[in-house]
């Protein structure tokens, strides 16, 4: 028998489908990564998901989702069209200062000097959206087609961020040459 259940994330709507998993369908450390999502609107599917550790431990489940597959990390970039990233916290408390200071470093690592100087304001409107994250926290980076990223925590908007060249950055962060994790931007490219 197959059951469905809807958990709603913000904007974004994930649809769960628990008959013995299809073969798109995926899990990473427990949970369950649903095989797509609704961005404004538009169904997104999963390019692929990973972990992100640091000095081993398990820090967040990243999944990350496009309108088309791709295990290019310039063309999940750029690519036009809404994309989502979806994070589930395994740890069991991250601080806000350590969040903070991963997206500042991840975004002068894959980012030149001019641009940083055009996304710093934006970059600190970002990081007032987030507090300390627990163990089965969610974020989820709504990357609309606009240029608009919404953020979402546990279900509840914490704010959007104009500009397609943010999100660019933010999805560099990730899947830019100098990510946060090699090995979560090779599972989110479905390496």
């Amino acid at each position: 028998m197959m059951k469905q259940f809807i958990l709603t994330v913000g904007l974004t709507i994930f649809t769960l489908s628990m008959m013995g998993l299809s073969a798109q369908a995926m899990e990473v450390e427990g949970v369950d990564i649903p095989e797509t999502v609704q961005v404004d609107g538009k169904v997104l599917l999963l390019n692929g998901a990973g972990v992100r550790s640091k000095f081993f431990f398990d820090i967040y489940i990243g999944a990350l989702y496009l309108t088309t597959k791709t295990d290019d990390a310039t063309q999940a970039i750029q690519s036009k069209g809404n994309k989502c990233v979806w994070m589930h916290f395994l740890y069991d408390e991250v601080s806000r200062e350590k969040l903070v200071d991963g997206w500042v470093s991840g975004f002068e690592k894959n980012s030149k000097k001019e641009e940083m100087a055009g996304l710093k304001e934006r970059l600190q409107q970002f990081n007032g959206f987030f507090s300390d994250m627990k163990k089965g926290d969610n974020i989820a980076y709504d990357f609309l087609e606009g240029g608009a990223t919404n953020v979402t925590i546990n279900g509840k908007l914490a704010g959007s961020v104009e500009g397609a060249d943010f999100q660019q950055a933010l999805l560099a962060v990730w899947l830019g040459k100098k990510p946060a994790d090699g090995d979560l931007k090779e599972g989110m490219l479905g390496e």
